[in-house]
C-alpha cells in the first residue's frame, strides 16, 4: 500500500561509549527515565506524528530490543497495512552480512521501501531523547521544495565543534556541511533526523552500484555528495529539548533533566504521550520511615530509606537506613541497609550489600556493572 512517508529508525549501534550499559543490549534498548527504553521516544514521535509504517534497523545484540518492540501494539503500530518491521542485516549476493554505515543500512533495504512506494523517507536515530512532530518537518520540506531536509538545533558555540554543523543561507538553505569543525561558522547542529525525496536518495544508491562510489554514511558520504551536486537541501530548525545519550555522562544528565527540568520533556503530556511496553507490576511501596524527594519511582519498587533527586527503575529495592542521591538505578537492583550511593549509575540486576558506599570523592559518576555484587570491602573498586 503506497505511503506518503515512511520512517526508518537506525537502531543497530553498539553504543560502546555507554560501557557496561550496552554490554548485553543495543543502545536504543537501554533503560531510561524509570519505565522507558531510549527507543520509546522516537517510536512515540512516529506514532504521534501519524506515521504508521516504520522500519527498525537492528544489528548489535538485538534480542532485548526486538522483544521490547514486539508487534508494535504499544505504539499503535500493529497495522494490517504498514506497522512496525524489525529489519536485521542479511547476506546478499553483492555485499556481506553487516550494515556498513547509516546510509548502507537504508540501501540494503531498498526493496522494503519500494514495497510502499513512498514520496518521502524519514531517517531517524534510535538513541536520542526528544519530542518532535515529524509532520511539521514534512510541511517545511514541501514548502521549501526541498529534496533533502535536515533537522538542526542550536547548540552553545563552545560545543559546536563536537557536532556536524550545517551552514545555511537566510532562508535556511544549506550551502555547506562541516563535520566537527575546529572553527565553526554556525551553531546549527545536525540532529540525525533527515527527510529525503525517496527517488533522489535511491538514485544515489543506484549510482553507487554503477560507479563504485561509496555512499555508506549519510554525514560522510551522501550529504556532501548531494551538496556538491546542487541538490536543494534545507535545515529545519527545532526549538525543543533534544539530547544524544551516547555517553554515560549524557545518559545520566538526561535522566536528571527529567527531575530538574520536567517541562523540557513532559512525560505527563496527554497530547504527546511517550508509549512503552509496560510491565504488570504492583504499585510502588514507600515505607513508614522512607524519605523521597524530587525523584522518579517506577512500579514494583520498595523504598524503606532515603531517595533524593534519583531515578529508580522498576523492581528496585532500597533498604532501611540507605541514602540514595543524584543517581540513576536501572531495573531489578537490590540495595541493602545503610548503603550510601551518591551520583552513580547502577546497571540492571546489581546487588549492593549492607553498609556499602558508592561515591567518588572527586564528584565523578560512579558506575556499577550488570549483576555486579558490591560489598563494603569492594566499594573502592567501583569509584573509578
Amino acid at each position: 500500500m503506497k505511503q506518503e512517508m515512511l520512517a526508518m529508525i537506525l537502531a543497530g549501534g553498539q553504543g560502546s561509549r555507554l560501557g557496561v550499559f550496552t554490554k548485553r543490549i543495543a543502545k536504543p534498548a537501554v533503560s531510561f527515565g524509570g519505565k522507558y527504553r531510549i527507543i520509546d521516544f522516537v517510536l512515540s514521535n512516529c506514532s504521534n506524528s501519524g506515521i504508521d509504517t516504520v522500519g527498525v534497523l537492528t544489528q548489535y545484540r538485538p534480542r532485548v530490543l526486538n522483544s521490547h518492540i514486539g508487534m508494535g501494539s504499544h505504539w499503535d503500530l500493529d497495522r494490517i497495512n504498514g506497522g512496525v518491521y524489525i529489519l536485521p542485516p542479511y547476506m546478499s549476493e553483492k555485499e556481506g552480512h553487516w550494515y556498513n554505515g547509516t546510509a548502507n543500512a537504508i540501501y540494503k533495504n531498498i526493496n522494503f521501501i519500494d514495497d510502499y512506494d513512498p514520496e518521502y523517507v524519514l531517517i531517524l536515530s534510535g538513541d536520542h531523547i526528544y519530542k518532535m512532530d515529524y509532520s511539521e518537518m514534512l510541511s517545511f520540506h514541501k514548502e521549501k521544495n526541498a529534496e533533502v531536509t535536515i533537522a538542526v538545533i542550536e547548540v552553545p558555540w563552545d560545543e559546536a565543534n563536537r557536532f556536524g554543523i550545517m551552514n545555511t543561507e537566510e532562508d535556511k538553505k544549506i550551502y555547506e556541511f562541516e563535520e566537527k569543525p575546529q572553527e565553526p561558522k554556525s551553531n546549527l547542529a545536525s540532529m540525525g533526523v533527515y527527510i529525503f525525496n525517496w527517488k533522489t536518495l535511491k538514485s544515489y544508491f543506484l549510482r553507487g552500484e554503477k560507479t563504485n562510489e561509496c555512499f555508506d554514511d549519510f554525514g560522510h558520504d551522501v550529504i556532501p555528495a548531494m551538496l556538491k551536486d546542487g541538490i536543494p537541501m534545507y535545515a529545519y530548525p527545532f526549538k525543543g529539548y533534544w539530547r544524544d545519550v551516547g555517553t554515560i555522562e549524557s545518559l545520566w544528565e538526561a535522566n536528571m533533566d527529567l527531575i530538574k527540568n520536567p517541562d523540557a520533556v513532559d512525560l505527563s503530556d496527554s497530547n504527546w504521550r511517550i508509549y512503552t511496553n509496560t510491565m504488570d507490576l504492583p504499585p510502588q511501596y514507600i515505607g513508614k520511615k522512607a524519605n523521597v524527594k524530587e525523584s522518579l519511582i517506577a512500579d514494583g519498587c520498595s523504598v524503606l530509606g532515603t531517595v533524593e533527586n534519583t531515578v529508580l527503575s522498576h523492581k528496585v529495592d532500597v533498604g532501611e537506613g540507605s541514602v540514595i542521591t543524584n543517581s540513576v538505578i536501572m531495573p531489578n537492583v537490590t540495595i541493602g541497609k545503610n548503603v550510601v550511593i551518591e551520583k552513580a549509575m547502577i546497571a540492571e540486576g546489581a546487588v549492593i550489600k549492607d553498609n556499602a558506599v558508592i561515591k567518588d570523592d572527586l564528584g565523578a559518576i560512579s558506575v556499577i556493572s550488570e549483576y555486579e555484587v558490591v560489598t563494603p570491602e569492594e566499594e573502592e573498586k567501583v569509584n573509578a
